[in-house]
C-alpha cells in the first residue's frame, strides 16, 4: 500500500549480536543519590574501572549533565588510566544511568544508511518510578548527536528485556513483555510480530520469570544470554532452598527444548548465581549473567562470593579471544542493576 511505513526488517536492518565489533559503548555518568544514598562515590569508581576496560578496544561515549560533571568524570577516568583519546564526554542530561533500558537499540544493514536505531517508550519499568519519565528523551538526543535514522515505536520496551544471537533469534521473558504494566493492549502474538519486525529476527524464545529483587519484572539480561549464535548461558541457583532456585530451574528446562531460527537445537551452558546479596534487608538482583561483551573484553560483575571465580572461569572459556575483567559490583547492584544494565553497544556499521 502506498504510504505504508516500512519496518526495520523490511528495510534490511537487524540487531547484531553483542559480540559483533562495536563502534562505541554508551554510558551515563552516575549522579543520582536516591539510587545510591551511601555508595555514590564507590559507584563512580566502578564507572572509571569500566571505562578503563572498554577504552582500550573501542570508543566510550559517556553522557554527563553539565560542564562541572564533565570535568569530574574526566578527572576520575584519566586518573585510573583510561585511554582518554577514546573517551567522548557528551552533555546530555539524564535522571539515572540505565542506558540499556532507555537508550537506543541499534540496528544495522548493508548499503545506504547502514546504522539506525529503535526508540521504544520508556515508562520507568512499568510506571514504578514517575521521576524517570525524562529519560525517555535520551535516545532522541542521541539520535540528534549521531544524525542517524530512528524507528520510533509506540510500545513500552526496555533494552534489557531482549537478547539476540544476531542470526535471527530473540530471547525474552513472559514476566516482563507480557506484563500488563507495559502494553496491556498487545497479545503475545502482537509482541512477537513487533520484535521480529523491529529487530530483524525470525524466532522468539520465551522464558518465564526473572530473579528475586529485580524491579524490571524479569529482564532477560539477569538470567540467560547468548554467547555465540548457537549457545546460551543460563543462570542456575545450586541451593534448592533459595527462592531463585525454582524459577531459574524452570527457565533452564525450557531451554533444553529450545530451537534457533533454523530449527537447530541450542546449546546451554550453566552459569552459577552469587547467592543472596542484600542491602537494608532487601534481596538485590545480583547475577553473573549481567556481563557485557566489548570488543576486546568481557566485563563481569562480581559480588565477593566464592562463585565469582567459577563465573569468571566459565566466561573465560566461552570468550577465549577476549580479556575477562572482573568488576566488583556490590555497590552498583544496590541500585538494582549491574554492568549490562548501564551499557549500550553501538555496532560498527
Amino acid at each position: 500500500m502506498a504510504g505504508t511505513i516500512k519496518s526495520p526488517k523490511q528495510l534490511g536492518y537487524h540487531m547484531p549480536a553483542e559480540w559483533v565489533q562495536h563502534e562505541a559503548t554508551w554510558l551515563s555518568w552516575p549522579h543520582n543519590r536516591d539510587t545510591w544514598p551511601e555508595k555514590i562515590e564507590a559507584v563512580k569508581d566502578i564507572w572509571a574501572q569500566m571505562v578503563r576496560a572498554l577504552s582500550g578496544g573501542e570508543k566510550v561515549r559517556l553522557l554527563v549533565r553539565d560542564a562541572a560533571e564533565k570535568k569530574e568524570a574526566a578527572v576520575r577516568i584519566a586518573h585510573i588510566g583510561a585511554q582518554m583519546e577514546n573517551v567522548e564526554l557528551i552533555e546530555i542530561p539524564t535522571v539515572d544511568v540505565w542506558m540499556r533500558d532507555y537508550g537506543p537499540t541499534f540496528v544495522t544493514r548493508d548499503g545506504a544508511a547502514p546504522l539506525a536505531f529503535n526508540d521504544w517508550i520508556f515508562n520507568g519499568w512499568g510506571n514504578k518510578y514517575e521521576s524517570y519519565a525524562d529519560d525517555d528523551g535520551v535516545a532522541k538526543a542521541i539520535a540528534r548527536f549521531l544524525n542517524v535514522p530512528v524507528f520510533a515505536h509506540e510500545i513500552v520496551l526496555e533494552g534489557g528485556s531482549i537478547e539476540v544471537n544476531g542470526a535471527g533469534t530473540c530471547l525474552t521473558t513472559e514476566q516482563c513483555l507480557l506484563n500488563p504494566n507495559r502494553n496491556p493492549h498487545l497479545s503475545r502474538g502482537d509482541i512477537e510480530s513487533l520484535l521480529k519486525d523491529s529487530l530483524g529476527v525470525d524466532r522468539v524464545l520465551w522464558l518465564g520469570a526473572g530473579i528475586v529483587g529485580d524491579d524490571t519484572d524479569g529482564h532477560i539480561d539477569d538470567i540467560a544470554r547468548f554467547v555465540d549464535a548457537k549457545t546460551i548461558v543460563c543462570a542456575i541457583e545450586d541451593d534448592a532452598t533459595d527462592e531463585n532456585y525454582r524459577p531459574l530451574q524452570e527457565n533452564y528446562e525450557r531451554l533444553q527444548d529450545a530451537r534457533d531460527q533454523n530449527g537447530a537445537k541450542i546449546d546451554v551452558a550453566r552459569i552459577p548465581m552469587p547467592g543472596s546479596v542484600a542491602y537494608g534487608g532487601a534481596r538485590l538482583p545480583a547475577s553473573y549473567a549481567n556481563f557485557y561483551i566489548a570488543n576486546e573484553a568481557v566485563l563481569v560483575p562480581t559480588y565477593d562470593h566464592p562463585n565469582d571465580r567459577r563465573a569468571l572461569g566459565l566466561l573465560g572459556e566461552l570468550f577465549p579471544g577476549r580479556n575477562v575483567v572482573a568488576i566488583p559490583c556490590v555497590p552498583l547492584v544496590i541500585g538494582l542493576g549491574a554492568i549490562h544494565c548501564v551499557t549500550q553497544q553501538q555496532p560498527r556499521a
